[in-house]
């Protein structure tokens, strides 16, 4: 098996970064998550740490991008398209679940008949370098929304063998591409793939998708919500959640649309312009994000939105978790 030994990690980073944008699970500060490889001392590779806090989607999905300029001179208008042109990227170190979030993330921006030339020009050209996960942590539950943590579906798979390095596994063209690159430092060698350990946790959705269709107007949300602030912070931690905002900047005469992250919990999301607001209230978009997660986005594209990576069990600040919520709406009845 290749192997890319430990102390040169960085060197082949730094080979990856000459020809392509590399991001990395770096720390920096008191932020961890997918950063720009520069190789600088703020550089602090983060393959030992469990999941980094932010996800990898801003890579496909800025927070914040534009989408077109304008001069407005009178009556006439020049608007002029902005073209996103991101040419060769790399993820890696990239785990099992947030590499199936990527795939729903395409699910939703590329098939049924719709194509978003945003989200398809940074996808198109983007390598994947997943690593094994052989250690779940005490919020992880991937394995029960069906990802493979141990064989994820990459250019290349990586397993971390501590002081050894990496076992390196190219899997597609695109990443015997990239191994080639590497070939002057990459070595064969006979190693012991480490042990995985069990899912600490497991949650069974069997059937949730089909039962949440007529619990609509089921009273349990009411229990569920109660602890909700509706802070958001669970949407923008969460590496499938994609909904957005468009906006105008102006000044003068020239300006420019814009789309940014947005969040279902926001009462301001629905918020429509002669005033009414389908979801008023706290429950209603607390409702609104699970059913997403866990039957609407089923229903249209037959997988999972939640891939069980668990940062949202740990950010919430008012230990709001999705884990009870799904053994809860699994027990109660519903009228046939």
């Amino acid at each position: 098996m290749k192997v890319l030994p430990a102390d040169k990690i960085r060197e082949a980073l730094n080979i990856l970064a000459g020809e392509a944008e590399v991001y990395a699970p770096l720390v920096r500060g008191d932020v961890s998550g997918y950063i720009k490889w520069t190789d600088g001392p703020g550089d602090e590779l983060a393959l030992d740490i469990l999941n980094t806090y932010m996800p990898p989607k801003h890579i496909v999905m800025p927070q914040t991008e534009n989408m077109y300029k304008f001069i407005a001179t009178g009556k006439d208008a020049q608007v002029t398209e902005i073209v996103t042109a991101e040419g060769p990227r790399i993820i890696f170190g990239i785990r099992g679940c947030d590499l199936q979030a990527l795939h729903a993330l395409d699910l939703a921006f590329l098939t049924r008949g719709y194509e978003d030339e945003f989200y398809k020009a940074r996808r198109q050209d983007l390598a994947v370098i997943a690593r094994a996960c052989y250690q779940p942590g005490p919020a992880c539950f991937c394995e029960s929304m069906g990802v493979d943590r141990l064989n994820p579906e990459a250019d290349v798979v990586i397993h971390v063998l501590g002081e050894q390095g990496l076992a390196w596994e190219p899997k597609t063209p695109k990443g015997k591409d990239i191994t080639a690159k590497l070939q002057g430092i990459l070595v064969d060698k006979e190693v012991a793939l480490p042990q995985a350990a069990d899912m600490k946790v497991k949650v069974d959705i069997t059937g949730l998708s089909e039962k949440l269709a007529g619990m609509f107007e089921h009273p349990v949300w009411d229990e569920l919500s109660s602890r909700c602030m509706n802070c958001g912070v669970c949407t923008y931690v969460c590496p499938t959640c994609y909904c957005f905002d468009i906006q105008v900047h102006n000044r003068g005469e020239a300006g420019n649309r814009f789309r940014c992250w947005d969040s279902c919990m926001y009462k301001e999301y629905t918020q429509m312009a002669g005033g009414h607001n389908p979801r008023e209230f706290k429950k209603e978009r607390f409702r609104q994000r699970f059913l997403h997660k866990l039957q609407y986005f089923n229903e249209r594209y037959g997988a999972n939105l939640c891939i069980g990576c668990g940062r949202c069990i740990i950010m919430c600040p008012n230990e709001v978790n999705i884990l009870e919520i799904i053994n809860k709406l699994k027990e109660v009845q519903v009228d046939a």
